[in-house]
Formats: structure tokens, C-alpha cells, sequence
């Protein structure tokens, strides 16, 4: 075995022998008493399973942020990105900026570009699934918490949730009338509101809520080459949401809600050979406000969409319907070569450019709807279960243009494209508890997926010629479960147990500007192994959830993008093996003083002897060896792409009461993950080494609570770091955000 290989087995076995320790440890803790604490942790209730119940009572890995942990990440105005590295697990990136997150949870995620490319982590609003990348985006706004269960999540919610799912879960109407408004302003004339009101519009009948959100930040970077000031980094971000509850009768209940979305601005920004040739680096003298760029980079979503939950209970007997629908379309144009003219037609730059690059996608129609039916039995006291039916279609039509900026921005290269998809299952499960403190759950779900995809070249910016249509037409039928056991040991203390599988279903790729191929990856799945233990101890002062994981995964769909050519095509590994450890810890150190705390550790590595794909077209140092095909290079035993090793985050709030009952409230919090990957290929230029972001706020809260005023910053330190990178062309690079520092007013009433 090679130093890795048992550097990570002492890992995987550290892991388990810390679960052990920690559980006897714990069982003599409740002896250390505590004289009368101050103030305790709450309960933190979850639908992680579909149903009401205490985070302690969920045999899974799971993190909740919600409350003014959540408001204190998003005040800046950020994007769901503010995800990334906040609990034990979790990264994000983006190539689009504000509208195409792509996730990734125990390392397991997908960095395709395409409009039609699937990720391996689901993303659920109020309960409908957002299964394009785009809608993936929906802001995050008037937000009771945010769930992240890792680990496959393959029985209860489906396809594509090999990786694990992120809930948001919406406020809800309220029957007393409430309402706040936030705004703030900071940085690069930055603007964000948001503002919601809830009440009775008739008494215990009828509820509603209105929500909206809007965000603005001022063009802010200098285009060099044009010599343009405060060409680019702005955009506008305006959303809204209403809701209905309705309860007309003890047995019958129902919530409706109708949302809609409209961004324009700036997408990602590309920066031409910003990376230092033969390090992990950003070359000296980068400014993140300067930029050099011959072609527009502009974006657009405009979206909207309706969800209905309906209850209805009759004895032990409830009867769910969840009907979801969306509508989205979308462009995004940018300039692929992050510079300048090209290397054959002076003048050109920063650095060298082979070639101008500069294209534009989107979605001009996509149309998605869902309907699940769910039959939930209470059949005696010590056990209840559930089935149900699910039903998803989506249709999506796209389009790819590649513009000619040597001949003044024409046109010279278009794409049409479009997918449909069909997809249903059937899904039962049960949970016994055996005696008052042994719980045994299991689950069954059995999915078809049929997609139909159709491609065509209209015009080919390489002088290839029309072609097309193509067609493909994937088919699967896959099984999935998942099997759990959890014990209370005593109060505060449970271990557990959960095996689970879950799969992605095939997925489609074609690039037809710059190739003639189609390619299709076939189906993902994975079975995982998990162990945890969940403690609530020192009188409710002390939450520590912990797990150890080992997952196997076959046939991983991995997308190779970039290398020779502006594509991304799509390749199965034969297997892909991950173990890790995952610690959250909550803590009330003193009277108004609380201590929050999350890390893990994700090993990742490809198993595949056979798989080689082309690395970077660009002139960077490819460290893996070369394949059997000129142009190729092996990535047999890489991790996978955007997978750090480690992840570490931390938060301190101190909350002191003021003469006069006014109350003075102070927190800090930092995220850390490691070293990452940009592509399947391991080079010393397409990476970052790490990542450090701090955030800092300190507010006023009025003796009433009605008024609230602070000061905040967001990455303090103002970490510069590469999150990504282009490398068919160049060593160019996109960078994380910079520091930002506001002022915030909040009336709540």
C-alpha cells in the first residue's frame, strides 16, 4: 500500500476510534453537572425525513443554519454561494457567478458548464426540486433555515442526490400579523432589501405572506483595454415571493405559493494568465478591479414559477400532494479568454492568446413540473410508514453562439439544442421502534429516467460546416434504499448506524461549435456507510454531532472539461471510493456567549486504469502521467475536482445587555477549506491551495427589539483566491469575492 493509501486508512480507523472514545466520554459527562445555566441550545426541528422531527432523532449527517446565524452570512448580498465551506462538507463554485451554483458535498459534484448538465447534489425549495443549475440559484430570502443532509438521500428524494440535498424552507404565514425590513448599504454602492409581511386575512382560515428581496451593486472593475472605468462587477437581483395557508377544515390544510425572479449584469469574470506559470498562485501585481477584455460579458434570468402542498388527515391516515412548476429562461455572454486580441493579430493580452474565445449560452424556454403524492400511516404506536408516487418533466431549449471579436463581434458560430425529460417513481417506507430507545428505519424507491436530446450546427465558427440533427435517447430503471438504526443509549446520547444508495441518472452533453460529438455518461450510483453519534449534554448546553463515511461509487459520471477544446464531454469512472469524518459542535460558554464550530475531512480518489482524458490545452505543468493516446494523460488515483481534503469553520456571538435594556451584540465567523482542483487532471497551475474568509459584525438592538443597526465586513482579510479556472487556451482564471463592508438597519414589527 502506497504512503497515501495508508495515510488514509490510519484516517478512516482515527475516525472510528474517535466515535468510540467520544461515545464513552459522553456516557460519563450528564455526571458533570452544571449549576443552573443561563442559557441553553434549542432543539432544532427538521424535515430532513419528510416529517417533523428533532435533528437529534435523524440517524443522518445533517447541518441547519438558519436564525441570525444565517442573516449575519448573507449580508453582503451573496449569492447561495454563501454555502460554501459553512458547514462540515459543503463547497460551491460558480463559472456564471450569481445564476448557476454547482455544489458539492463529501467531494462528490460536477464542474459542467453545459445548460443541460445534471449535479449529483439536489437542491429542494419548500419541498419542489430545482433540478437545472439555473434554478438551483433562486434566491435565498425571508428564510426560516437551510437543511444539508449528507450522504445519498436516494429513497426519500430521489435522482440525482448521490452526493446528499440542500432544503430551504420558506417562512411561513403566520396567523399575528408581522413583518421587518432590512437594508443595508456597503461597498461598490451596494444596495440589498428585504422585507416581508405576514398575517391573518381571515382568522384561522386564511393566511398570507409576502416576501421580496432586492439587490444592486454598481459597475466597479476598469476595462483597461477599452479604457473604460466602472465597466463591470455590477448587477441588479429582484425577487418576490407570496404565500397562502389555508385551513378550512380540522382536517384539511394547504399552502400555495407564487414566486417570480429577474437578475441582469455581470456574470463571472475571466482574467487572462492570471495564474503564475508553475505555481498554485496568482501572478504579482493582480488587482481585482482591473481587467482587460474585448467583448461584452453580460447575463440575464428571468424566472417564475408556483408550488401547492396539500394536507389531509383522517384518523392515523394523512394524505400529501406536492405540485411544483418553474419557468426560466436565461442568457449568459462572456469573454472565454479572459483578455484581449490574439497572439496573430496584435495588439493582444495580458499574456499570451492563441486564440479569441468568446461565446455566448442560455435557456430560451425551460418548463419544469412536478407532482408527488405521499400516504403517511401512523399503524400503532411503535410504527408508521409511508409510500408514494413522484412524477417530473422537464422540457428545456437551448442555444450556443460563438462571436468573431477580431471582425467586430459578429456572429460566426450557432448551436440549437433540446432536452426533454420524463421521470417517475414509486417509493414505501417504515420505521419501528423496537423498544423506547432502539429505532430501525428502511426505505425502497424504484425510479425510471427517459431523456430524449436533440442537436444541431447551424453555423461553426471553424469552418466545419453544418451539422446534425443528432439524437440521444438514455433510458434507465434503477432500485434504491437505505437502511438505519439508531439507539439511546440515555438521554442526550444516540448513536447510529445508515447504510444508503442512491443514483444520477445518464446524462447528455453536446458542444457542437467546437466538435462533432455527442456524449452521454451512463448511470451513476453509490452505497455509503455511515456511522454517527448525536450528544446533547450539560443541561442542554452542548450539542456535538459526529460521523465517520466510506462510500463506493460506480460508474461516477465526471466531465472533462476544457483541455484541447472549448467542451465538456462526459466519461464514467469504473469506480470512485471516498471515507471521511464530519464534527459539528454548538456551545453556550457563558451568559451571552456562544460558541458554534463544524470540520471534516473527505478523501476522495479515482479507481479507474483505463480512464484517460486531455489535460490542459493551455501551457501549464500537468503533474499525471501521459496516456496511451498523444494528448491524453491518466487520472487514475486523482481526487475528484473541487474536493478539499479539509474544511474547518467556526463562529463566536456575544450578546451583551446594555443600560437601559438595549442590547450590544458582537460576532465574528471563518471558513478554511484546503487545497482543491479545478480539473479531473492534477497540474500545479489549475488549483488553489487554500482558502481563508472571515466575517465580522457588531449591532445595536433598541430595549424593544423593533430596531436593530450594525456594521459588518465580509471576508476581512480579503482572501484573493482562484475558484476556478479556463484551460483550453490560456492559464486564465475566475477569483472569489472581495472584502465588503456595510452598514445594515433592521425594523421588525
Amino acid at each position: 500500500m502506497n504512503n497515501l493509501g495508508m495515510k488514509f486508512h490510519r484516517s478512516w480507523r482515527g475516525g472510528v476510534l474517535s466515535c468510540v472514545v467520544l461515545l464513552y466520554v459522553a456516557m460519563l459527562l450528564p455526571s458533570i453537572a452544571l449549576a443552573q445555566p443561563q442559557h441553553t441550545l434549542e432543539d432544532i426541528t427538521v424535515t430532513a425525513r419528510k416529517q417533523e422531527q428533532r435533528a437529534f432523532d435523524v440517524p443522518l449527517s445533517l447541518s441547519v443554519l438558519q436564525g441570525e446565524g444565517l442573516g449575519r452570512l448573507r449580508s453582503s448580498g451573496m449569492d447561495v454561494r454563501f454555502l460554501s465551506n459553512r458547514v462540515p462538507s459543503l463547497q460551491a463554485e460558480s463559472s456564471f457567478g450569481r445564476f448557476f451554483p454547482r455544489f458539492y458535498i463529501r467531494g462528490l459534484g460536477n464542474t459542467d458548464f453545459d445548460m443541460n448538465a445534471s449535479q449529483p447534489v439536489s437542491v429542494m425549495y419548500d419541498g419542489i426540486v430545482l433540478e437545472n443549475s439555473q434554478l438551483k440559484s433562486t434566491p435565498v430570502f425571508d428564510i426560516e433555515r437551510i437543511e444539508v443532509l449528507r450522504g445519498p438521500q436516494g429513497t426519500l428524494f430521489g435522482r440525482n442526490t448521490t452526493a446528499g440535498v440542500i432544503k430551504v424552507e420558506s417562512a411561513r404565514p403566520t396567523w399575528d400579523w408581522e413583518g421587518y425590513g432590512r437594508l443595508s448599504y456597503g461597498r461598490f454602492d451596494s444596495v440589498n432589501f428585504e422585507g416581508a409581511l405576514s398575517g391573518p386575512l381571515i382568522p384561522s382560515v386564511l393566511a398570507a405572506r409576502a416576501s421580496v428581496l432586492v439587490q444592486r451593486r454598481s459597475d466597479w472593475i476598469d476595462n483597461t483595454h477599452t479604457g473604460e472605468d466602472n465597466a463591470l462587477g455590477g448587477y441588479r437581483d429582484v425577487a418576490g415571493r407570496i404565500q397562502f395557508l389555508l385551513t378550512p377544515t380540522e382536517n384539511l390544510s394547504g399552502r400555495f405559493k407564487v414566486h417570480i425572479r429577474d437578475f441582469g449584469g455581470t456574470p463571472r469574470l475571466f482574467r487572462a494568465n492570471v495564474l503564475k506559470p508553475g505555481h498554485a498562485d496568482l501572478v504579482s501585481g493582480f488587482r481585482r478591479d482591473k481587467i482587460a477584455h474585448d467583448a461584452d460579458s453580460d447575463a440575464g434570468v428571468s424566472g417564475h414559477g408556483f408550488a401547492s402542498e396539500l394536507h389531509y388527515t383522517l384518523g392515523p391516515v394523512r394524505l400529501i400532494s406536492l405540485t411544483g412548476g418553474e419557468w426560466l429562461d436565461s442568457f449568459a455572454s462572456g469573454d472565454i479568454d479572459g483578455g484581449y486580441g490574439a497572439v496573430f493579430s496584435p495588439p493582444s493580452g495580458p499574456g499570451l492568446i492563441p486564440f479569441p474565445a468568446e461565446t455566448e449560452d442560455g435557456i430560451s424556454a425551460l418548463r419544469q413540473l412536478s407532482q408527488e403524492f405521499r400516504l403517511e400511516h401512523k399503524a400503532w404506536q411503535r410504527l408508521d410508514w409511508r409510500v408514494g408516487v413522484f412524477y417530473f418533466h422537464e422540457e428545456l431549449d437551448m442555444f450556443g453562439l460563438n462571436y468573431d471579436t477580431l471582425a467586430g463581434n459578429v456572429v460566426n458560430g450557432r448551436i440549437r439544442h433540446e432536452q426533454r425529460t420524463e421521470a417517475w417513481a414509486v417509493f414505501a417506507g417504515a420505521t419501528l421502534s423496537l423498544t423506547d430507545n432502539l429505532e430501525v428505519a428502511a426505505g425502497v424507491r424504484v425510479s425510471e429516467d427517459d431523456k430524449e436530446y436533440r442537436i444541431e450546427r447551424l453555423q461553426s465558427p471553424i469552418g466545419a460546416g453544418p451539422l446534425g440533427p443528432l439524437r440521444k435517447a438514455p433510458r434507465d430503471l434503477v432500485p434504491s434504499w437505505d437502511l438505519s438504526l439508531r439507539y439511546q443509549l440515555r438521554p442526550g446520547i444516540q448513536p447510529y448506524v445508515r447504510v444508503a444508495s442512491s443514483f444520477r441518472a445518464p446524462s447528455i452533453q453536446g458542444r457542437l461549435l467546437f466538435s462533432d460529438e455527442v456524449t452521454v455518461a451512463d448511470t451513476e450510483d453509490i452505497i455509503s456507510v455511515e456511522i454517527g453519534l448525536k450528544l446533547r449534554l450539560w443541561q442542554q448546553r452542548l450539542h456535538l454531532d459526529l460521523a465517520a463515511y466510506h462510500f463506493w461509487m460506480h460508474d461516477q459520471q465526471l466531465t472533462a472539461v476544457g483541455g484541447d477544446a472549448n467542451v465538456a464531454r462526459l466519461v464514467n469512472a469504473d469506480r470512485t471510493i471516498g471515507r471521511g469524518v464530519e464534527a459539528e459542535l454548538a456551545l453556550v460558554l457563558a451568559r451571552g456567549l456562544r460558541f458554534t464550530a463544524g470540520a471534516s475531512y473527505n478523501y476522495t480518489r479515482l479507481d479507474d486504469s483505463g480512464l484517460f482524458i486531455p489535460p490542459c490545452g493551455a501551457d501549464c505543468t500537468v503533474l499525471d502521467p501521459p496516456g496511451p493516446v498523444p494528448g491524453t494523460v491518466s487520472i487514475d488515483g486523482n481526487r475528484l475536482y473541487q474536493a478539499p481534503r479539509w474544511i474547518v469553520n467556526f463562529s463566536l456571538d456575544y450578546t451583551y445587555v446594555l443600560a437601559g435594556g438595549s442590547t450590544l451584540i458582537a460576532s465574528t465567523d471563518w471558513a478554511y477549506r484546503s487545497r482543491i482542483n479545478f480539473f479531473l487532471y492534477d497540474s500545479r497551475e489549475f488549483r488553489d491551495d487554500h482558502r481563508l474568509e472571515g466575517g465580522a459584525r457588531v449591532a445595536w438592538v433598541s430595549p424593544s427589539g423593533v430596531l436593530e443597526v450594525a456594521a459588518f465586513g465580509r471576508n476581512i482579510l480579503n482572501d484573493t483566491s482562484p475558484a476556478g479556472g479556463i484551460d483550453f487556451n490560456n492559464l486564465t482564471a475566475y477569483i472569489n469575492q472581495p472584502s465588503y463592508w456595510g452598514v445594515e438597519g433592521v425594523v421588525r414589527f
